[in-house]
């Protein structure tokens, strides 16, 4: 007999910390594993916790279904990619129509659109769900991106909005839109987040190299900055993560930790969305290639003895500069993020409602931030598809981008690497300025294949009389 209000297949932490909160929220959860004795470890953990009463576990597929209420919501945290596509075979003769499958984990947006379309053709539909807060969030209330069918949305909302996070008495939980919408929308979170720690790790280089700031006097600057404009969560476990020592050596523990940053694709997947839109989104791009030049180790050993170590000069910036760069600089790669958003809106039909977008991620991200309310109220309004259009915004970048500019000068003569940083003083430079020099590679595409430009004082497609090269 039914009795469980929803299931759940895969049972390692994303999984057991978002059975756990559903449990906790008052729901009953069906738990399901391909390795039968994590159902038993879960079910001891979920006793331990007072939950046991919520949980209904079942290690036969079959009875696991059968054992959830129609219309049935089933989520699936398993590994991306081809794992999903097993599973949803698997779950597929034992569904009717009308069930649901939740896909929770980090899938590429267009896995989750083929996936809709898949199952929407036999009547089951596929809800595509962006999960952020890492296991910390899956236990206590993360910050939740829906995207699939809408009836299928409004079966498992009760569920969904009771266990994310919440902000003001509200919760971290939207329905965003048809097929990969959610997916997408989670995919630019994590795109911006990788920007964001990139721009961090850049600044406490700054600190290191140029002002000659240990670990500790680093950390109290970051817990200074968390009070103040800068109040987001990375800002904040940042001054945690350089005050820790390692117990062994009494040292730094950031001091000991191997410089080759690990990544698992939805920042190159958003870089690629990006270029694929047609918009520039280079504070993510300079954050995957700064992850991808981290990761060549042996080379960059190799190049400090041919070229020399960085001279690491004392940078001429102040505390306060860096904090205002380092605000320009996350203001930018946020405008960036959601310019690409509001494109994929446009050109998917989704209608993504991005006042939301930027509600739902005040609390339970990774990229929650004091300033998505200002985000969020800016679009409520419609002012602007680029958040350095917005008023608000405005009146910061004017001030803030002294300091970049200066930081990003500072860090160049002083051989400070700052990717990320500098590619957003480029991008705010490149886009606020009316005369490019864009007409030169018109002019050069036409001259060597006569692709054409336009002139500004006359309409329709022109070509120059240019002189022949051939022979030469």
């Amino acid at each position: 007999m039914a009795s469980a209000d929803i299931g759940l297949i895969g049972l390692a932490v994303m999984g057991s910390n978002l059975a756990l909160n559903i449990a906790e929220k008052g729901y009953t959860i069906a738990v399901h594993n391909r390795t039968a004795s994590r159902i038993d470890e879960f079910v001891h953990m979920a006793k331990e916790q007072g939950l046991d009463g919520k949980v209904v576990p079942e290690a036969d597929l079959v009875q696991f279904i059968q054992s959830v209420k129609r219309p049935r919501s089933i989520i699936i945290m398993v590994k991306a990619g081809k794992p999903v596509d097993e599973m949803i075979e698997q779950l597929l003769p034992h569904l009717e129509p009308g069930d649901a499958i939740l896909e929770c984990g980090n899938s590429l947006y267009t896995d989750s659109q083929r996936r809709f379309e898949y199952l929407r053709d036999k009547g089951i539909g596929f809800l595509g769900i962006g999960v952020s807060g890492g296991e910390e969030g899956a236990r206590h209330g993360p910050s939740i991106m829906v995207g699939g069918p809408e009836q299928q949305w409004k079966n498992a909302q009760p569920i969904l909005e009771a266990i994310s996070a919440k902000f003001n008495g509200e919760p971290c939980c939207a329905y965003l839109g048809e097929g990969g919408a959610g997916h997408f929308v989670k995919m630019i979170h994590n795109g911006i987040e990788y920007g964001d720690m990139q721009m961090i790790a850049e600044v406490y280089g700054v600190m290191r190299d140029g002002l000659g700031m240990t670990p500790a006097a680093s950390a109290k600057v970051f817990k200074d900055w968390d009070k103040g404009p800068l109040n987001s969560y990375l800002i904040e476990i940042t001054g945690y993560v350089l005050e820790a020592i390692e117990p062994k050596t009494g040292k730094p523990l950031v001091e000991l930790i191997l410089d080759k940053a690990g990544q698992k694709g939805t920042g190159t997947w958003s870089a690629i969305a990006a270029q694929q839109l047609g918009v520039p989104a280079t504070a993510i791009e300079g954050a995957v290639a700064a992850r991808s030049i981290s990761s060549r180790k042996d080379e960059r050993v190799a190049a400090e003895k041919v070229y020399g170590k960085p001279s690491g000069g004392k940078a001429d910036v102040s505390l306060t500069d860096l904090e205002q760069a380092l605000l320009a600089g996350k203001i930018v790669s946020y405008a960036q993020g959601f310019a690409v958003m509001a494109k994929a809106s446009e050109e998917f039909g989704w209608n993504l409602p991005l006042a939301t977008i930027a509600k739902i991620w005040r609390a339970g991200c990774i990229i929650r931030s004091r300033f998505l309310d200002q985000m969020s109220a800016a679009y409520s309004k419609g002012e602007a598809v680029n958040l350095l259009m917005v008023p608000d915004f405005i009146a910061i970048m004017k001030t803030a981008n002294k300091s970049l500019r200066k930081v990003v000068a500072a860090a160049a003569l002083g051989e400070f690497p700052l990717i990320c940083l500098s590619a957003s003083l480029a991008y705010f430079d490149s886009y606020r300025q009316a005369q490019g020099t864009a007409n030169l590679t018109q002019a050069q595409r036409d001259f060597f294949g006569a692709h054409g430009f336009e002139l500004i004082d006359r309409p329709g497609e022109q070509h120059g009389k240019w002189p022949s090269t051939l022979g030469k």
